[in-house]
Order: structure tokens, then sequence, then C-alpha cells
């Protein structure tokens, strides 16, 4: 069953941090099959605080999405985006 890995980003902490990030995270899905849905397009808060932007994600299930997140390519790339960025990552399953 598919899963979404959603990515909020609520804050820009760094921007050098955020450049190196986004020079660097998409190289971390090779040997992944995920396919990008929505990649900081234009967006409207509806509810809840103002935010940024957003990223969605599908993976082929909970397991395929974890095992990137936490995978050592992305694990050395996302400190760039911890250190850039406040961001809130949902993981959900599809239906």
């Amino acid at each position: 069953m598919s899963a979404y890995l959603i990515f909020t980003r609520d804050k820009t902490l760094d921007e050098q941090e955020m450049a190196i990030y986004s020079k660097e995270a998409a190289a971390t899905l090779a040997g992944h099959e995920a396919k990008p849905l929505a990649l900081y397009g234009a967006h409207e808060d509806l509810e809840g605080p103002p935010t940024e932007g957003a990223v969605i994600m599908q993976f082929p299930s909970m397991e395929a999405a974890k095992a990137w997140y936490d995978g050592p390519a992305y694990r050395k790339v996302r400190e760039h985006r911890f250190k850039g960025a406040a961001y809130r990552v949902v993981l959900i399953q599809g239906v």
C-alpha cells in the first residue's frame, strides 16, 4: 500500500544550509522507488500557522519510505535541513 512523506517547512533559519540540502537531497533517492507529487509549489494555508512550503513524496510502502528516510545517504543530507529550517515531517499510509 502506498505511503506518503509530507515535509512542511515552517521557517527558514539558514539559507546556506538549505542551499546545500536542496542541492544534495535529490541524489539520495537513487535506488528508491519514490515519486514527488508536490515540490514547494503554490500553496494556501487554510488552517494553522503559516508555512513557507511543502513537499509530498509517494513511496510504495511505509517501510520503503522509512528505508529512504533512515538510510545513510539521506541521514547525512538531512542534517543540513535540520540546521537550515524548522520542518514538520509526517509519514502517512495511503488507502
